[in-house]
């Protein structure tokens, strides 16, 4: 049974304001059977995942996860090849091609993330978001960096014995102020710091207001959730 599917079919039809009983009526199922659908009790069929799919204007991959985007707009490997410069075109290694879908999934998302925080008008957000991600690239450029001991030290100020714990302590700090910033408190290590304003988000809305970017972003979302699920089990 698919795990994705309970969660958003329910996701979709509150986010409509839809009751499960409204719902069922429209899609031509039983109030029960929708319920046991959204639980994930029954699997339905291919029939009914398009006409979901139709009903709330999404894709048949996006109601079973297989992509963030509602649309069905997913980047892959074989994408990167437009990509590339004509005179660049033998470096097509797989090693190669990843690299460069990797750094558009991270140059586009921080894209947007940048042009929310300047909608958001707040001076302190952006400060620690901004910080977050500073030490969380110093952190894997030292990684990078220290792999060949005879690289010389002096490049940092900061020794090699300490520098993970002081730097993932840091970013556990700007991550905790930037999310008590998003919700509207002030951290008292920010003094007066200003409270941003708070944004409107939605896949529809960011698919509107960035057609290029904005997969890359729910790539970027859906590979790490990936990541995470196999943690997980």
């Amino acid at each position: 049974m698919n795990e994705d599917f309970p969660r958003i079919v329910t996701l979709l039809r509150k986010e409509r304001g839809l009751s499960q009983k409204q719902a069922a009526l429209e899609l031509g199922v039983s109030q029960a059977l929708l319920s046991h659908y959204e639980k994930g009790i029954r699997e339905c069929g291919l029939a009914f995942v398009v006409k979901v799919a139709d009903y709330y204007n999404v894709s048949c991959d996006y109601l079973l996860g297989r992509t963030a985007d509602r649309h069905g707009a997913t980047l892959k490997l074989d994408d990167v090849s437009e990509l590339q410069p004509e005179n660049d075109k033998q470096s097509s290694s797989k090693t190669t091609a990843m690299i460069k879908l990797n750094k558009r999934l991270v140059m586009n998302s921080i894209s947007i993330l940048f042009d929310l925080l300047e909608q958001s008008d707040s001076k302190a957000l952006t400060g620690e978001i901004s910080s977050y991600l500073m030490v969380s690239v110093y952190k894997m450029v030292r990684t990078l960096y220290s792999a060949n001991p005879k690289n010389p030290q002096a490049m940092f100020s900061v020794i090699p014995e300490i520098y993970s714990g002081l730097s993932s302590a840091m970013e556990s700090i700007t991550e905790a102020n930037a999310r008590c910033l998003a919700s509207g408190k002030v951290p008292a290590s920010l003094g007066d710091a200003d409270v941003p304003i708070i944004l409107s988000m939605s896949s529809d809305v960011l698919s509107k207001n960035y057609p290029e970017l904005a997969p890359s972003l729910y790539n970027l979302i859906q590979k790490t959730e990936e990541r995470m699920k196999n943690i997980e089990k």
